[in-house]
């Protein structure tokens, strides 16, 4: 046997690593044993301890950490390893203290923060468990109270349609979704769909969707109850809200079968849930016959693509199973094809939205995207070629019609099949021949193909050869402006996909400039209808790119206000390409920072080195935004922002985001923009979209909150709704700047009233915020104090200083000894008024650190008034807490102190300051612990 404890720990060390923790545990026992060194001892036991987590001996690897605890009291390994044995143990409260104090040692690290927010969660839920009956049995009598309402016949309208949107709320809260459904809740909502009364209907539909939510079982009954035809048939009916109602019910009910929903109700009612395959397909089917019936209004079509493009895909593409896809693909693709091959002008066309072409050829991508190998993509491939080729006939020019606009519509799809079908037999002949005839419409759908087929540059490499002279003659020979513009729009299309212009400056005459006038002529001009005009904005998205072009656009006010009148409108297409052209006009974009070294090591090897163009330098942006804002550019986001899910794309979103950044720069602006409603529109963007969207949102957000009264820019309850996005800035991936404007933010909320101080906590933003109280960036550490100190009025985070445990108390008393002066006025606000609020802290400042009594004499000595007023009112609250404290304090210099500031002859500058001296010398006098002052 050895008798080296180095040597067994080793030994232990790889039996840990084979996963044998028996015997780990043992050469650890055994180098205990033998072990002399104190800190090979702590390692010793914090080993142990994990060998007792692996084991789920949980009582023995809290024991084993307090050991190594006992040793070295900021051992982290041993710290997490007891907070995870005492959570396993349920003596929550103590795991949250440990995990607490590794998060102070290593603020930064992840796993400590999840940790943290995850016990906080638990202990919540379990101080909240106590009043679960008293829950159960109101909201049994809400929802009685509600039934009795709807039943009577004789209840006036008004009582019935309130009645019926109180059970919205119930439906969504556990208790209240049961007792409906127990209750022949789902026959009685059926019935009030069938009345034919809207607001009835969206009131049970909406009931219906709180009730299915993370509850499989419920929503299996309810989908068979309700039956999916007549789901359907309520999600086609030309009603956009009860459209939009029906569809969230569907993605629901759909969210559970796929598992999606919360995991709150699984149980028992596993048992009872028949096979969701069965269902999932069904729905698939009843969406895909949606697609082509005529007796689908527009909307319905929209709802019923937008289902297929969230459900069918994978979510993620690591899951091997995507046979979703492969059944729509088999079952629906030519139906898809029909969708996108329709044409608005022709008599047959389907009821459509202006959307709805675009959104199918989004699902088009979506599931071509999705396949996992090259049988899949070339069966997809066959399908969409047999399709097409069955539609191109000769002898039949507006059935071939159809087949062109389907590989239009391809191309905006997945473009790898789209070039591919352009090369199939006859496409491009049957595309010049059409641009060649008499009919408006053939030109029409012949021009847009190419200028489709032109939006990449792994499209345009097959166009460019054989479109760009069709464009320009078609340009310069046509006298409909309709197809005049979309000729343009290609070609401008072709300049930017191939980065080079393929003869655009000199078939415009040597300048974009003159392009980008023709353009903003068409966009003003408003005898063309909205769907031509729409082609200029998406030319000027292009064009802007240019700076030239950019400084004139945002000159020409009529041009800017034609161009957001046409954002009002519910199309995809016009708001992406206002918000680019926004982009572009605010220089929102992402830009390369050129790094100097390399810039002159490049010229130096006599490289091109691209120079930033004089009108996109910071001068001539901020003159571009400040026009932008004159013209109304707010009013115009906020109304894209209210646009449907489906029509503003999450990529248009994050891009309206990058814009309102760039607006609220100025603090000058920030009024303006709210006033304008930018307030208001900010707060879905920094909820929903891509991440980087979110983030850009939010820091706007956080620039409004920093400086604005929150009454006036989120009147309301939608100032709670702001608390959130500003959390989220809270966090070490976010730069300083964001972190820095959002907790300015969230200090002046925190001023406002108790309920947004209640808000914050529970976003869990308080060990965020004291994690930048650690901080070594001045700035930061002063924002973060600033927000502690309104935040400590709140009892429940003075509650929290009061606890055992945590350093927070250590940690203000500390930054009151500061050499920052606004850091030591922010940290001595908290603290006087945490020891005026709690007097168990009063004491327990005394017992924090060593050196709480000389920073105290530090504040009430202090040259800076305000600072040297909030250390007196500490010292008052320390002696009025208790009379040994006192007498304690008494016995220090701080006598001296107080008496040297209550001498002083009344001042009306710092009157305030001598009272308060007086008020602890008063105080000390009722004690006897002082006689009183004798005046010469």
């Amino acid at each position: 046997q050895m008798e080296d404890p180095i040597q067994l720990k080793e030994e232990g060390n790889k039996y840990f690593q084979a996963s044998d923790y028996e015997k780990a545990a043992q050469s650890y026992t055994q180098a205990i044993k033998l072990n002399k060194d104190k800190a090979l001892q702590a390692v010793l036991y914090r080993n142990r301890a994990a060998c007792f987590l692996k084991k789920e001996e949980y009582a023995k690897a809290a024991s084993d950490a307090s050991r190594a605890i006992d040793i070295n009291a900021s051992d982290i390994k041993a710290l997490y390893r007891r907070s995870q044995a005492l959570e396993k143990l349920g003596k929550l409260d103590q795991a949250f203290k440990d995990a607490q104090k590794c998060a102070t040692i290593e603020p930064r690290n992840k796993n400590f923060q999840e940790t943290l927010r995850r016990l906080g969660a638990n202990i919540q839920e379990k101080v909240n468990a106590g009043g679960a009956l008293r829950i159960q049995f109101s909201t049994d009598m809400r929802v009685q109270k509600m039934f009795e309402i709807l039943l009577d016949e004789n209840s006036e309208k008004e009582k019935r349609e309130k009645a019926a949107n109180n059970l919205i709320v119930l439906g969504r809260e556990e208790a209240g979704a049961e007792r409906i459904f127990q209750n022949n809740g789902v026959s009685l909502l059926l019935q009030l769909i069938e009345t034919k009364n809207a607001e009835l209907i969206l009131a049970a539909v909406r009931t219906l969707s709180g009730m299915c939510t993370g509850h499989k079982a419920r929503a299996t009954a309810i989908l068979h109850y309700l039956g999916i035809d007549n789901i359907c048939m309520w999600m086609s009916v030309d009603n956009e809200e009860i459209s939009l109602a029906v569809c969230n019910l569907l993605q629901t009910i759909t969210d559970c079968l796929l598992g999606q929903g919360t995991e709150e109700h699984r149980g028992k009612e596993e048992a009872v849930v028949l096979d969701t395959k069965k269902d999932l397909r069904m729905i698939t089917m009843r969406l895909l016959d949606m697609l082509v019936s005529k007796k689908v209004s527009g909307q319905g079509r929209d709802r019923a693509l937008n289902l297929l493009n969230k459900n069918i895909p994978r979510k993620d593409l690591k899951d091997h199973d995507n046979s979703r896809t492969v059944f729509v693909i088999d079952n629906g693709l030519k139906k898809i094809l029909k969708v996108v091959g329709q044409i608005p002008e022709m008599p047959d066309c389907l009821p459509l939205t202006e959307n709805t072409q675009l959104t199918a050829s989004v699902l088009l991508n979506k599931l071509y995207d999705d396949l996992r190998c090259d049988p899949e993509r070339d069966n997809y491939r066959v399908i969409c070629e047999e399709y097409i080729k069955s539609k191109i006939d000769p002898q039949n020019m507006d059935k071939t019609l159809h087949a062109i606009q389907m590989v239009s519509g391809v191309l905006q799809g997945p473009f790898d099949l789209g070039n591919k079908l352009l090369g199939m037999k006859g496409v491009m002949e049957m595309m010049v021949a059409l641009c060649g005839s008499e009919r408006e419409i053939d030109q029409l759908v012949a021009v847009e193909a190419l200028i489709h087929a032109s939006t990449k540059l792994s499209r345009a490499t097959f166009i460019i050869s054989n479109g760009v002279t069709l464009l320009k003659e078609i340009y310069k020979k046509t006298k409909n402006e309709k197809i005049k513009i979309r000729a343009l729009v290609g070609l401008c299309k072709l300049g930017s996909a191939g980065g080079t212009d393929y003869g655009l400056r000199q078939f415009a005459e040597g300048s974009t400039e003159k392009l980008a006038r023709q353009c903003r002529k068409w966009l003003c001009n408003t005898s063309i209808d909205a769907r031509t005009r729409k082609w200029a904005v998406e030319g000027l998205a292009y064009l802007t790119l240019d700076a030239d072009v950019k400084d004139d656009f945002v000159e020409d006010e009529p041009a800017l206000q034609a161009m957001f009148e046409l954002a009002k409108t519910s199309d995809k297409t016009i708001l992406y390409s206002v918000a680019s052209a926004l982009v572009n006009c605010t220089n929102s974009y992402d830009t390369k920072e050129l790094v100097p070294e390399l810039v002159q090591l490049a010229k130096f090897s006599k490289q091109h080195v691209p120079e930033e163009h004089p009108k996109d330098k910071k001068d001539f942006v901020v003159k571009r935004v400040k026009r932008l804002l004159k013209a109304g550019v707010v009013s115009a986001l906020a109304c894209m922002v209210k646009a449907d899910s489906a029509i503003l794309t999450d990529q248009s979103k994050e891009l309206v985001a990058r814009v309102f950044l760039a607006l609220c720069e100025d603090p000058k602006d920030r009024g303006t923009i709210v006033a304008q409603g930018g307030g208001k529109a900010l707060i879905p963007l920094a909820v929903e979209g891509t991440e980087v969207g979110k983030i850009k949102a939010s820091h706007a957000l956080a620039k409004i909150a920093a400086i604005s009264n929150p009454d006036m820019a989120f009147p309301g309850e939608r100032v709670y709704e702001v608390v959130r996005p500003l959390v989220s800035l809270l966090n070490t991936e976010r730069d300083g700047l964001q972190n820095y404007e959002a907790l300015l933010g969230l200090t002046n909320f925190s001023g406002r009233s108790d309920k947004l101080r209640m808000k914050i906590v529970k976003e869990k933003a308080l060990p965020d915020i004291e994690n930048y109280m650690f901080e070594n960036h001045d700035q930061l550490r002063q924002a973060a104090t600033e927000c502690m100190c309104n935040l400590v009025v709140n009892k429940e985070v003075q509650e929290r200083f009061v606890a055992d445990g945590n350093d927070r108390l250590k940690l203000v008393v500390l930054l009151c000894g500061e050499d920052d002066e606004k850091v030591q006025v922010a940290a001595a606000g908290a603290l006087a008024m945490l020891t005026a609020a709690q007097k168990k802290l009063c004491s327990k400042m005394t017992e924090v650190t060593t050196q709480w009594l000389e920073i105290l004499q530090r504040l009430c000595l202090h040259d800076n008034m305000e600072v040297q007023h909030r250390g007196l009112v500490i010292a008052f609250n320390l002696i009025s807490a208790d009379k040994d404290l006192a007498k304690k304090l008494v016995e220090t210099e701080l006598l001296e102190i107080l008496t040297y500031v209550g001498k002083q002859e009344d001042d009306p500058k710092k009157q305030h300051i001598i009272n308060v001296a007086r008020d602890c010398l008063t105080r000390c006098m009722d004690y006897g612990l002082i006689k009183p002052l004798s005046r010469a």
